[in-house]
């Protein structure tokens, strides 16, 4: 069944940048739960945000619990792709349909290296060589993981 859409434009959670509202039902492709955004609104992302290349930097909400997000385009088509961060067992609700709020995200989104993982790349100068090797995305993904790790064990034994 396709989304049915409700659209109206406000204000977004942080209140700087235009909001739009909608209602769109729960998609998967693959393993991934997606919703597809209204064209209409679409057209306005593209043009709060002055671009029309993936990835987008949005933000809002998904039944009133925020969220940050990126829109992305896969296979001919736009996509908000809903984690289980932003709605909780979203894989096992395909087909219900949801409120959203969507506003293009304008703040950086800088993921700085956490204090441990510089420590070891600075005393591993042949760790340090790989790490900057990398291409930009796969060390903030790296930088992200540690960071997101909730015991002192869990760093050291990814770090190390």
């Amino acid at each position: 069944m396709k989304s049915k859409f409700f659209t109206d434009r406000k204000e977004n959670f942080k209140g700087t940048m235009k909001s739009y509202s909608f209602q769109a039902e729960l998609e998967i492709i693959g393993i991934n739960p997606f919703v597809a955004v209204p064209p209409d609104i679409l057209q306005k992302i593209f043009q709060d945000s002055g671009r029309e290349k993936s990835p987008i930097p949005i933000c809002g909400q998904i039944n009133e619990k925020t969220y940050q997000q990126n829109l992305m385009f896969f296979k001919g088509d736009w996509r908000l792709y809903v984690n289980t961060t932003m709605l909780k067992n979203s894989p096992k609700r395909i087909g219900e349909i949801f409120d959203f709020t969507i506003s293009y995200d304008s703040e950086p989104r800088i993921v700085k290296q956490p204090q441990v993982l510089s420590e070891a790349l600075a005393k591993n100068l042949e760790a340090k060589k790989v790490f900057d090797q990398l291409i930009p995305s796969k060390q903030v993904e790296i930088n992200r993981y540690i960071a997101r790790l909730k015991t002192e064990e869990a760093i050291e034994r990814n770090v190390r």
